[in-house]
């Protein structure tokens, strides 16, 4: 099979434009291409379709695709750059078509833009089937021509990277326990000789003090596991590195506080943060990025049982505050109070979390974009630049003083574990919360929970757990790594 681009026709008259491969192919087949497409209907809009059958014999199947306008660029309104978005939802909708008519190779056109390109094919036929025994049929996607294959291998990179996390979020939470979420990365980061993983045991938990992370996994039987990763990508391996934390609950019921049944399922995805962060290293070894990241994810099931957390019940960080729990179901800031105190160890030049942390982030912004609070515009900056490019937004929400006293004003601790008025910017007091742990000059939280699965938003992912924002997250890294050596 074929996938073909063609731009939307600046005047009226309705010609097509194609992109340089269309071009290529329509003299290929004399010209037979465009006089099927004028002759076929209107001129193809953004993200339509058509399949021609027998124009060549190398590809029975051609789709062409709508690209929209020629020019699209950054959109300032969206926040993103458009043409590559355009690129990714247009190579995605084609590519599904190829896989539908059960074609086992496709041949993709770079559209001007191969790494987007590559992106769009690779995330779009991503679909989590390992446990059916009726699969669809696989499809590998490939450069049509020989042009920018390097800008399409790292858009494979960074698509593969995001299928990592989609896969690890959509698997149920019987078969990524916290300790096979540990060895599959392991497992993943094995062929690097610069990347240490270390699967820290409960005992080694214990001993670092980290009482909240600990009070949230006692409620189960699985035990819990601190992963930690060291990725040297830098020339020098003592350089500042990045930290990366993610929230690895991989079972949610929301403890003694549990959660209403209807949905609950959907809590196997709870480990989200976790997910996107080990998978954005994965990526950015597999990149070779020139910069040094540490990754810590807290890892366990969050389960109501004789021995787990009592709403009211008082515990005790890893930096000697005090936490009263006041609602079980707010367990992810308990585990990422220790490991963002644990982070502090690392001299980093930054300290990024990602967590699926707050249904009220979800009621925020919805799923258009990943909520960032932080306390340095500088690593604001280069988040937002980087979604611009990658399409998977973030937008900066408040961290105000105004939020702490609502977590601080606490009867029987130093903190609460939930705003004194409940519901009143959930997410906002989630992250006042968090910054009670940190003291870097450099550090974002990324509330994820809007951004947790996909039902038909993203046009160029299929209905389901969505592994946002791994791109972007990756994406920052790259720029982090250009930073240094400007």
């Amino acid at each position: 099979g074929l996938v073909l681009g063609v731009y939307s026709s600046e005047k009226d008259d309705g010609a097509a434009q194609f992109t340089s491969a269309g071009d290529a192919f329509d003299r290929l087949i004399s010209g037979k291409l465009r006089e099927l497409l004028s002759l076929c209907g209107p001129p193809l809009k953004k993200g339509k379709t058509r399949i021609f059958y027998g124009l060549h014999q190398d590809f029975p199947s051609v789709v062409v695709v709508g690209l929209g306008k020629k020019n699209a660029g950054v959109n300032d309104q969206e926040n993103w750059n458009e043409g590559k978005e355009n690129i990714r939802a247009a190579v995605a909708v084609g590519c599904r078509q190829i896989q539908d008519l059960e074609i086992p190779c496709v041949e993709v056109d770079p559209c001007g833009d191969a790494q987007s390109a590559a992106e769009g094919a690779v995330l779009g036929l991503h679909e989590y089937n390992e446990l059916k025994q009726k699969k669809k049929p696989t499809v590998t996607p490939q450069l049509h021509g020989s042009a920018e294959s390097e800008g399409w291998q790292k858009g494979v990179i960074y698509a593969e990277g995001q299928n990592l996390a989609r896969y690890l979020m959509e698997a149920p939470a019987n078969y990524i326990t916290p300790i096979k979420f540990a060895e599959h990365i392991e497992q993943k980061l094995r062929s690097f000789s610069n990347v240490k993983v270390h699967i820290r045991p409960e005992s080694w938990i214990t001993t670092e003090q980290m009482g909240a992370f600990l009070s949230v996994a006692k409620g189960s039987t699985e035990p819990p596991i601190f992963l930690e990763i060291h990725y040297l990508g830098a020339a020098n391996t003592n350089e500042s590195p990045l930290v990366f934390v993610g929230k690895g609950v991989t079972f949610d019921s929301g403890g003694i506080s549990l959660k209403p049944s209807s949905g609950m399922d959907a809590m196997r995805a709870d480990m989200g943060g976790a997910a996107t962060i080990c998978s954005a290293i994965v990526t950015a070894a597999a990149l070779n990025l020139p910069l040094n990241i540490i990754g810590l994810a807290p890892l366990c099931e969050n389960m109501p049982s004789g021995k787990a957390n009592k709403p009211g019940d008082v515990v005790r960080a890893k930096n000697g505050k005090t936490i009263q729990v006041d609602n079980t179901d707010a367990e992810g800031r308990l585990l990422l109070a220790d490991a963002l105190c644990y982070a502090h160890n690392f001299n980093a030049r930054a300290i990024v979390n990602a967590a699926t942390l707050t249904g009220a982030m979800d009621v925020a912004l919805g799923s258009a974009a990943t909520g960032v609070f932080t306390n340095s515009s500088w690593l604001w900056t280069h988040l937002y630049e980087a979604s611009i490019l990658t399409g998977d937004r973030v937008w900066r929400m408040p961290l105000f003083e105004h939020y702490t006293k609502q977590v601080t004003d606490c009867p029987l601790a130093d903190v609460s574990n939930i705003g004194k008025y409940s519901r009143a910017g959930g997410a906002c007091t989630a992250a006042a919360f968090l910054k009670e742990f940190v003291t870097a000059s450099h550090w974002a939280h990324l509330d994820i929970a809007g951004v947790m699965s996909n039902k038909d938003e993203v046009p160029y992912l299929r209905k389901g757990m969505a592994g946002r924002p791994t791109r972007t997250l990756v994406e920052f890294a790259a720029r982090l790594s250009q930073d240094s050596h400007s």
